[in-house]
C-alpha cells in the first residue's frame, strides 16, 4: 500500500506540483485500498471453494463401497467441530458431504477445482488429503471401492508417483490419520514422511526438514488458500514432519 501511494504522489508531483502531489497519494492510497479488499475478497472465494470441495469428495469417498457407515457420519461431524463451524456451514458442509454421495457427482470435475486451488504445491494438497484419509479411516478398516477411489483422488489432484507410494505404505501399515502421532512413525515411516531416503546425509535430511516445515507453514498455506478453520490440521502435518526428523535424528545419534 505504501509504494502505491508514494508512486502515486511522486506522479502527482511530476504532473501538477504540490497539489498534484496531495491528489496522486490520495488517489494511491484509494487504489490500494480496492486492490487490497479485491484481493481479500478472491482469497476467500478459494477458500470458500476448497472447504465445499473437501466435503464434496469426502462424501463420494464415504459412498464407494455403497454405503456410508455411522463411523464415516461421525468422523465428518467430528471434522466440523475441529473446524469450528458454525451453524451455517455446519449446514453447508452437510449439503456438500450429500452432494458428493449422489450417483451423478463428477468428482473428475470436483478434483479438477480443487487442482486450480492447490496447483503444484503439496503442503496444501496433503492437507486436503489428511482430511480425507482421515475420514476413510474412520471404521477402521478400508473397502477396495475406497482404496480405488481414494487412488483416483489423489492422482486427479496431481500427486507424483512418490506422493502415492507414501500413502500407500502408510496405509498397509494400518497408520490411518492420526495413528503416527499416536505411537510415533517407525524409522522407514519417518524417511517417507521427509521424503527422502536412509543413504541422505544429515545435512540432506536437514534440508529438506527445513524445507517441509517452511511449506506446510499453517500462514502459508492460508495465504495460497487453505481455509482458517483447517489451521489445525496444518499444524498436525508440521508436528508429523518435526516427529519425523526427530526420529531420524535421534536413530542416527544412536547408530
Amino acid at each position: 500500500m505504501r509504494m502505491m501511494i508514494f508512486i502515486g504522489a511522486l506522479l502527482g508531483f511530476l504532473v501538477g506540483g504540490p497539489i498534484g502531489l496531495l491528489v496522486g497519494g490520495g488517489l494511491g492510497y484509494w487504489l490500494a485500498r480496492r486492490l487490497r479488499k479485491s484481493m481479500l475478497g478472491k482469497l476467500a472465494g478459494i477458500q470458500a471453494q476448497f472447504l465445499e470441495s473437501t466435503f464434496a469428495v469426502m462424501g463420494c469417498l464415504c459412498k464407494a463401497d455403497g454405503r456410508v457407515s455411522e463411523d464415516e457420519l461421525e468422523a465428518s461431524r467430528t471434522l466440523w467441530d475441529r473446524l469450528r463451524l458454525n451453524e451455517q456451514q455446519r449446514a453447508k458442509a452437510r449439503a456438500d458431504f450429500t452432494r458428493g454421495k449422489a450417483a451423478d457427482f463428477d468428482l473428475d470435475a470436483e478434483l479438477a477445482k480443487v487442482r486450480r486451488i492447490v496447483g503444484a504445491q503439496p503442503a496444501l494438497r496433503q492437507v486436503f488429503l489428511q482430511v480425507q484419509l482421515a475420514a476413510v479411516a474412520a471404521d477402521g478398516q478400508m473397502h477396495p471401492a475406497e482404496h480405488e477411489m481414494l487412488m483416483r483422488v489423489m492422482r486427479g489432484l496431481g500427486c507424483s508417483e512418490e506422493e502415492i507410494a507414501r500413502i500407500e505404505a502408510m496405509l498397509r501399515g494400518g497408520g490411518g490419520a492420526g495413528a503416527a502421532a499416536e505411537s510415533g512413525p517407525t524409522l522407514e515411516e519417518a524417511y517417507q514422511v521427509l521424503g527422502v531416503s536412509a543413504e541422505a546425509s544429515d545435512a540432506e535430511i536437514k534440508k529438506a526438514y527445513r524445507r517441509l516445515m517452511s511449506e506446510n507453514h499453517p500462514d502459508k498455506l492460508a495465504a495460497k488458500g487453505m481455509p482458517e478453520s483447517m489451521r489445525e490440521v496444518a499444524k498436525e502435518r508440521t508436528s508429523e514432519i518435526g516427529n519425523a526428523y526427530e526420529r531420524i535424528r535421534k536413530a542416527r545419534a544412536a547408530a
